[in-house]
């Protein structure tokens, strides 16, 4: 870990859901679906409060004895009331995690630490039913190619020991998504054979120099005079071989706190 990095934009983390939650879009045999949370749920009208956040994906076939295509890139936007801050926290470096055990890559970035879930995928083994692999996911704060990202640590252990950073490269955007973060898997996901989820919540308070501070804050963007607010809370899309999904927005309320 290097020196400490300021750093404010919107959220995102992916999590699982079931389809029956989420935003759902089907092309061919291919079922994506897209949610998130916010929690609380009330928030200030102005200024900003610590929450934690959750954005939701599951991938599926439609056809039980047909995989659904090999998942390539994913780009999630965030609306602009997300507000991500990382000042005062240890940058990781996607060298101080990758390869490693999510012991060894706590050892090394612990102290940057914004969140963590599960994967999972099925792995496609020689003359045998896909395999299911499952694995812990842990997210630091952390920088790729020099820039702020997002780095989502996965680690499995089925069918043998696999260590893969996903690092969420951030571009701000105007207009009523802040924020968009995108990734690519690397060639050695191919090995996993297909992705069905990723699973991440982000949200952490901490101290810096004497200030309370939280990692992830939001707003409720409610007009003066009225209780709260529907909003649209995120969008996405999801970059297959040969084919893209981009499921409808995801909107979500909030109360606003007198």
């Amino acid at each position: 870990m290097k020196r400490a990095l300021g750093l404010a934009v919107a959220v995102v983390c992916l999590g699982l859901v079931s389809l029956s939650q989420a935003e759902v879009i089907q092309r061919g045999n291919v079922r994506v679906g897209f949610g998130g949370k916010i929690s609380p749920t009330k928030l200030p009208r102005k200024g900003s409060a610590p929450v934690k956040v959750v954005v939701s994906a599951k991938i599926a076939s439609t056809k039980a004895k047909q995989a659904p295509p090999q998942l390539r890139t994913i780009e999630i936007a965030i609306n602009r009331y997300g507000v991500l801050d990382s000042t005062g926290l240890p940058v990781c470096e996607v060298d101080d995690i990758q390869p490693a055990t999510t012991a060894r890559a706590l050892e090394e970035c612990r102290e940057s630490l914004v969140g963590e879930g599960r994967f999972s995928a099925k792995v496609l083994l020689p003359q045998q039913s896909p395999f299911p692999s499952n694995g812990k996911v842990y997210a630091f704060s952390g920088r790729y190619k020099g820039r702020p990202a997002i780095l989502a640590h996965v680690y499995g252990t089925d069918p043998v020991p696999t260590s893969v950073t996903l690092p969420f490269t951030i571009v701000h955007s105007k207009g009523t998504y802040g924020t968009v973060l995108s990734t690519s898997f690397p060639r050695v996901t191919s090995a996993w054979g297909y992705v069905t989820g990723l699973s991440l919540t982000l949200g952490r308070r901490y101290s810096y120099r004497g200030k309370a501070r939280s990692f992830v804050s939001a707003s409720c963007p409610a007009p003066k005079g009225l209780p709260g607010a529907v909003f649209p809370f995120a969008r996405a899309s999801f970059g297959f071989k040969g084919k893209d999904l981009a499921p409808p927005p995801v909107t979500r309320s909030c109360t606003a706190r007198r």
